[in-house]
């Protein structure tokens, strides 16, 4: 059993997989996060007072996928990310690299009941599409998800996994506490972004999105192990 929460304007003790969009980050499903504090802060990020509403999940039976377990990566992420989310395609390179992402690296999540994952705000989204444009290096990429913690976010993405979770009661949270949480969060996941990537680039050896096109690279690609794993 583990406990989860949904920030949202109003109480919500019937969760449902239509209440998701296609657009959101892995498509339609009702999302989560294990955190209580992240939860309050979504609540409130349109600037209004909200809920954080929990949940017991019994887990047992269902089949999860984790992108953050070790064996997948910040490209498959991505993939995921490119099928589901609008991203800007100002020139053909972006529109083959997208192509080529999904191809290569997108997990088919229709066995799944369950998808834990990172979770696109602002931050992430922009680092995701300048990828995509060939502005930023494979490396800086993993390491603006390392550094950034904007969240992980647990997904709930099948019919049968709403036969499993049971409302446990909502909690009020003030846009005038967790409104400016949350934009401290975007903004801090920013500035160490910028810090610490300037620090450590070295283009030499990091990998761009057209290396991945012209080299034709996939996704057991050793160099592509090497720079997620340090």
């Amino acid at each position: 059993m583990i406990t989860l929460y949904h920030g949202t304007d109003h109480i919500l003790k019937e969760p449902s997989i239509e209440l998701g969009k296609e657009t959101n980050d892995y498509g339609k499903g009702f999302y989560c996060t294990r955190l209580p504090e992240m939860a309050k802060e979504w609540a409130c990020k349109e600037n209004t007072d909200g809920f954080s509403n929990a949940y017991m999940l019994d887990e047992e039976g269902l089949k999860t996928l984790n992108l953050l377990d070790g064996k997948h990566t910040v490209l498959n992420w991505i993939a995921l990310l490119l099928q589901h989310r609008i991203f800007t395609i100002q020139d053909e390179i972006a529109r083959d690299a997208r192509d080529y992402l999904i191809e290569h690296f997108a997990v088919d999540t229709r066995p799944y009941d369950v998808i834990v994952g990172y979770r696109a705000d602002d931050s992430y989204f922009s680092y995701a599409q300048s990828f995509v444009s060939n502005a930023l290096p494979l490396r800086s990429l993993n390491k603006a998800l390392q550094l950034g913690k904007l969240g992980e976010q647990t997904v709930l993405k099948s019919q049968r996994v709403f036969e499993c979770i049971t409302f446990t009661g909502a909690e009020p949270v003030s846009r005038e506490i967790y409104y400016p949480k949350f934009i401290a969060r975007d903004s801090s996941a920013r500035q160490t972004y910028q810090n610490e990537i300037r620090k450590s680039r070295n283009y030499r050896e990091d990998i761009f999105v057209m290396d991945i096109l012209r080299e034709e690279i996939g996704n057991d690609d050793p160099r592509i192990q090497r720079i997620v794993l340090e």
